[in-house]
């Protein structure tokens, strides 16, 4: 059994990561119950997935521009400070979101104004805390750690929405962006706590935009990153339904807002599940081989998912596939954090933070677009076969990546 359970090595004797650890699941918790909450009052404005997706869409480009921004700035400001700030900063926009779903006078424009700057804050934090990991963790623990950070993922995905469907039921939209408020100030205050994390560049060294160039240059001079990458985006733009979700709940399952908070919750069911039982992630060998078949389970289930009519089994299915993604995820960001020299993770871990969080908005839209052309099943179901076939065309066109084993090297191919 020890070898079947996850591995909590990371804990011991560590307090950095116990705060990040901490911090992190408080804050994610609260930004799941924004996740439900956005989307379920445009739905409820609009009666459209194409709004719902336009919406997600919107926050793209601040989300880039803020994530490669703090990818730069993180590798040469002291990263304690700035996740401290940025946290307080993302607290502060959840303040106004709940000002502006408790007034009579509620703003759909403002809505999306103030959802794409929390997009935005959000990317300029991401990287900060991707490239805080492999500093304090031995590198024997990083893939332990990484098992663990998606562990808190999947929980805050499983727990937030749940909750935020019953808020929404019992109290209203509002108390969902106050609460997430509070848990960005609990991030705030874990982040304090760290020990200090010094830049790793002077800030003279290179001028900001040249040190995001240096990040992609280095990106394309790696077959093995650039298939990471190209993988989930595939797997995302493609097979994530979650604009629809609204649509599902309302329209076709003919539930309400609870029923809304479980669909979003149902992948981290199946993600948590697999997370509690990720110790023999250590004996994977062939890890870019497993990240493309889990990726290929995840569009079979998510294909499964749009072609039942009946709420429990989409549970399952979207539950199968949540698994699926997060062995991915765990590996994923194992091969990328363990092929990085220091100097560049704020950087790569930015345009990773661009991929992950950038390719479910433009799947938001494109999941939207096709809803309304067809139908809300139709979408779902030939997302989830493009993005099976799109894994076969990635290990034929990426064969490095479909070979790779466990990494050692810091330098690119």
């Amino acid at each position: 059994m020890s070898g079947l359970l996850i591995d909590f090595r990371p804990f011991r004797g560590n307090k950095d990561f116990t705060l990040l650890f901490v911090g992190q699941f408080v804050s994610l918790l609260g930004s799941n119950l924004t996740t439900v909450a956005i989307p379920y009052q445009i739905y409820l404005d609009t009666h459209s997935s194409l709004w719902v997706g336009i919406t997600s869409l919107i926050q793209l480009p601040l989300l880039i521009i803020g994530s490669l921004w703090g990818g730069a700035v993180g590798d040469r400001v002291n990263r304690r400070l700035l996740l401290t700030l940025t946290s307080l900063g993302l607290g502060m926009l959840s303040v106004l979101l709940g000002i502006n779903a408790q007034s009579h006078s509620k703003n759909i424009a403002v809505l999306i104004i103030l959802a794409a700057l929390s997009a935005g804050l959000a990317g300029f934090l991401g990287p900060l805390r991707g490239a805080v990991i492999p500093t304090i963790v031995p590198p024997d623990q990083l893939l332990a750690a990484n098992s663990l950070f998606q562990l808190t993922f999947q929980t805050g995905f499983l727990v937030g929405p749940a909750i935020a469907g019953v808020l929404i039921a019992a109290v209203g939209v509002p108390s969902c962006y106050l609460i997430d408020a509070c848990t960005f100030a609990m991030l705030s205050i874990s982040a304090y706590f760290l020990s200090p994390l010094p830049p790793v560049s002077s800030p003279g060294e290179r001028a900001i935009l040249k040190s995001i160039r240096d990040g992609f240059s280095y990106v394309r001079q790696s077959k093995v990153i650039q298939g990471v990458y190209l993988v989930d985006l595939n797997a995302m733009i493609f097979g994530m339904p979650r604009a629809l979700f609204p649509a599902f709940a309302l329209s076709i399952y003919h539930a309400g807002p609870r029923a809304l908070g479980l669909l979003f919750s149902a992948p981290a069911i199946g993600g948590v599940l697999i997370s509690l039982i990720s110790g023999w992630v250590n004996n994977i060998q062939r890890q870019g081989r497993f990240v493309v078949l889990s990726v290929i389970a995840w569009g079979v289930a998510i294909a499964l998912f749009g072609a039942v009519h009946v709420l429990w089994l989409g549970v399952f299915f979207l539950a199968f596939a949540g698994a699926a993604d997060a062995l991915s995820a765990i590996f994923r960001n194992t091969i990328l954090q363990s092929a990085l020299p220091d100097e560049y993770r704020s950087r790569i871990a930015s345009i990773q933070i661009a991929v992950v969080t950038g390719g479910p908005r433009i799947g938001d839209m494109e999941s939207g677009v096709v809803a309304g052309l067809v139908s809300t099943e139709f979408s779902v179901i030939s997302g989830g076969i493009a993005c099976v076939l799109g894994a076969l065309v990635l290990i034929k066109a990426l064969p490095t990546f479909w070979q790779q084993e466990k990494i050692t090297l810091s330098e690119p191919e």
